[in-house]
């Protein structure tokens, strides 16, 4: 009965989302310090971000971090748990909020992601972080906005990032080919847009790209993981550096939660996503 109260109220504090939820009941990693919350990166209400700090001595690698939710969801504060995981591994952790479509349709959270990782680069070091050792990461629609970002170099580049900052970008479960057209949540984020090669990570391939780790589970019929190899493959064939890898029975939110304590026996992803961030920043 006290476990029923407590998870009922924790439900109506969370404003019954699912992910709201589950960043407020699941256990978190610790000793990574207090987080610094809503710090403004532009001018926008939904242009803020949390940041992480390491437990390792500074100067620690940087880790932006893109939540998911479609494009047109997502609260920066229903992540902390994915964010205290990763700082939890020695990295500084910041995770963004980004305007969503259908109000603020491509390239507006594109955009926003861009410049919290020109902010990262300009403040990280207040944090115990070193702005020339950063790596972009998202799940789903977060994975096609960080893949955006480290691709198209014009993006960096708006922001006065210099492209060797960014030394690698992790995608799990992300859209990176896909129908901008099609009817739904793609048509409201991208179909009002002119040019529908350049709302997709994969039209921005080039031989110079960050080294990019695409992980996806074969269980997951939201995105599916022909995603994954088209974009590993055409890296690969450009030049690029790129590791696909595949997790048996994973599905779409099981990749991202594998992260959190409670679920990490269900797929490496922490530890996969921790390997390659630490190689690329050494």
């Amino acid at each position: 009965m006290r476990l029923w109260i407590t998870v009922m109220l924790a439900l109506i504090a969370a404003a019954c989302s699912p992910i709201a939820l589950f960043n407020t009941v699941t256990p978190k990693d610790g000793a990574t310090g207090p987080a610094t919350r809503a710090i403004a990166y532009g001018e926008g209400l939904r242009q803020k971000l949390d940041i992480y700090p390491a437990p390792a001595a500074s100067p620690r690698p940087v880790i932006v971090f893109i939540y998911g939710g479609a494009w047109n969801s997502g609260r920066r504060q229903d992540y902390a748990w994915a964010a205290r995981a990763l700082a939890a591994q020695g990295f500084v952790v910041v995770v963004p909020d980004y305007r969503l479509a259908p109000e603020h349709p491509f390239p507006a959270f594109v955009d926003d992601a861009a410049a919290a990782t020109a902010w990262a680069y300009r403040n990280a070091a207040r944090f115990g972080g070193d702005p020339d050792r950063m790596v972009l990461m998202g799940h789903s629609a977060g994975a096609h906005i960080a893949m955006m970002v480290a691709l198209d170099r014009r993006l960096l580049a708006r922001g006065e990032v210099p492209a060797s900052a960014v030394r690698g970008v992790i995608g799990l479960a992300g859209a990176y080919r896909f129908d901008p057209k099609e009817e739904g949540v793609l048509r409201d984020a991208f179909g009002a847009y002119p040019e529908p090669e350049a709302v997709q990570p994969v039209t921005f391939v080039r031989a110079d790209a960050p080294p990019a780790l695409l992980l996806h589970g074969d269980a997951d019929t939201r995105v599916l993981m022909r995603n994954s190899h088209r974009l590993g493959r055409d890296l690969v064939a450009a030049g690029a550096h790129a590791e696909v890898k595949i997790y048996p029975g994973v599905d779409h939110a099981g990749i991202a939660l594998a992260l959190s304590r409670p679920f990490r026996n269900r797929a490496p992803t922490l530890e996969d996503v921790t390997a390659f961030a630490t190689k690329v920043t050494q």
